[in-house]
C-alpha cells in the first residue's frame, strides 16, 4: 500500500482549489476539492500523491503535484483517448460541473494510474501567453530608454511563446501595439499611464529552458494545453493561437541550465539593448541556483556601456503570497525600476503610481 498523503499534502491541494476560485476556474476549484476529499479516504489518488507522502513543505509547494494531477487528467480528456472523462470536461456550450465529472474522474485515477504518474514526473509547465503583455511594457521601456534595438533571451522559456511578444497584437490601456494581423490579441484589464509608445524592434532572440517543449510533438503541444485550467475557453484559444503563430516562426528553445546559458549567450553588444527575462520561475528555483543566475547577469551587467545597455526584466513575486510585480534594472547605471503589479496570467495590470496602490 503506498503511504498516505500528509497534512502538508492535502493542505497543498486545497490551498489550489482556493487559488482555482480566485482566478476564476471553478471546476478546477471543484475536483482539487474532491481529489483532496479522495485522498484522504484512502482513494485511487492516494498512489498517485505518493512520490510527495514524505516531502517537506517547501518541496510541495514548489513541486505541485496538485497542479500536476490536474493537468494530468486535463491532458487525458485532451487526447480523447479516455471518451468518458472528455464528455464530462468543460466545453464552451455546456455548463462546467466538477460533481458531473467526478465519477469519470474517479475511474481514470485507477484505470489510467500509470499514465497520469508518468504525465506527474514533468514539473508544469504553462507558458501563459497572457504574461507577453505584462512583459512588452519592459521592453517598450527599455527600448524607449536606450533608443537601440533589442536582443532578447528568455529563461525558463518553456515552449517559447512569449519569445514571440512581438508577433501579437495588444492594448494595455490606451497604447495599441504589435502586428495587427496577429491571431494572439491580449487586452489586459489596465490601471494607470500605458507604456510608451516606443518602436522596440527584435534584432536577434533566443531561449533555453531545463526541460523545452518540443511544438513539433503533438503530444507535447497538448501539455501545455493541459495546464490551462479546462474551463477557461479563452486562455485555451489564446494557447493555441500562440502556439501556431510560434511554430510558424520556427522558434526553438535550447535545453539548458540558466545560470550557464546565459553566461555563455547574453554578455551585451554594441548597437543594441540585451535583455535577458523571465516570467514566473524564480520563486521554482533553489537558493544556489539564484545565486548563480544572479551572478552570470550582474557579470555581465558590469560591462554594459550607453552603446551596450544591458536589461534584466522579470515578472515575479518577492516573496510567497505577495503580488506579482514587472521589475526591470538597466545598466549601466543599475536603477531598479518597478514598472507594474499584474496579475498571474496577465488578465490585468496596475502600471506606473497604479503599481504602488495597494489591490
Amino acid at each position: 500500500m503506498p503511504p498516505p498523503p500528509s497534512p502538508i499534502v492535502l493542505q497543498s491541494l486545497r490551498r489550489l482549489a482556493d487559488s482555482a476560485e480566485r482566478l476564476g476556474s471553478p471546476f478546477s476549484a471543484g475536483l482539487l476539492s474532491r481529489l483532496a476529499e479522495d485522498a484522504a479516504a484512502g482513494g485511487p489518488t492516494v498512489a498517485l500523491l505518493a512520490p510527495w507522502a514524505g516531502a517537506p513543505e517547501d518541496v510541495v509547494r514548489d513541486d505541485l503535484p496538485g497542479l500536476r494531477l490536474t493537468a494530468a487528467l486535463h491532458d487525458l480528456a485532451l487526447s480523447g483517448e479516455d471518451p468518458e472523462l472528455a464528455a464530462t470536461y468543460p466545453r464552451p456550450d455546456r455548463a462546467s460541473d466538477a460533481e458531473a465529472a467526478w465519477g469519470p474522474v474517479r475511474a481514470a485515477l485507477a484505470r489510467e494510474a500509470g499514465r497520469i504518474a508518468e504525465f506527474m514526473t514533468h514539473e508544469p509547465q504553462t507558458n501563459e501567453v497572457g504574461r507577453a503583455a505584462m512583459l512588452l511594457g519592459g521592453f517598450l521601456e527599455t527600448a524607449a530608454r536606450t533608443g537601440l534595438p533589442l536582443r532578447c533571451f528568455e529563461i525558463a522559456a518553456s515552449a517559447g511563446l512569449n519569445l514571440s511578444w512581438d508577433r501579437y497584437r495588444y492594448r494595455l490601456g490606451d497604447l495599441r501595439w504589435g502586428d495587427p494581423q496577429s491571431p494572439v490579441v491580449l487586452e489586459p484589464d489596465w490601471s494607470g499611464p500605458s507604456p510608451p509608445d516606443a518602436p522596440a524592434r527584435v534584432i536577434e532572440r533566443a531561449a533555453c529552458d531545463r526541460r523545452p517543449i518540443d511544438l513539433s510533438n503533438p503530444a507535447e503541444a497538448r501539455r501545455l494545453m493541459a495546464y490551462v485550467w479546462p474551463d477557461q475557453f479563452e486562455r485555451l484559444a489564446r494557447l493555441k493561437a500562440a502556439i501556431d503563430v510560434t511554430r510558424a516562426a520556427g522558434v526553438a528553445v535550447e535545453e539548458a541550465d540558466a545560470a550557464d546559458w546565459v553566461r555563455a549567450r547574453c554578455a551585451p553588444k554594441v548597437g543594441a539593448a540585451t535583455v535577458v527575462y523571465h516570467s514566473v520561475f524564480w520563486h521554482y528555483v533553489p537558493a544556489e541556483g539564484q545565486a548563480a543566475l544572479r551572478g552570470a547577469i550582474v557579470a555581465h551587467a558590469q560591462s554594459a556601456t550607453e552603446a551596450s545597455p544591458f536589461a534584466w526584466l522579470r515578472m515575479e513575486s518577492q516573496s510567497t503570497g505577495s503580488p506579482m510585480e514587472i521589475r526591470l534594472t538597466l545598466w549601466p547605471g543599475g536603477e531598479e525600476h518597478l514598472l507594474g503589479q499584474v496579475h498571474a496570467h496577465g488578465a490585468d495590470a496596475r502600471w506606473g503610481e497604479a503599481a504602488l496602490t495597494p489591490r
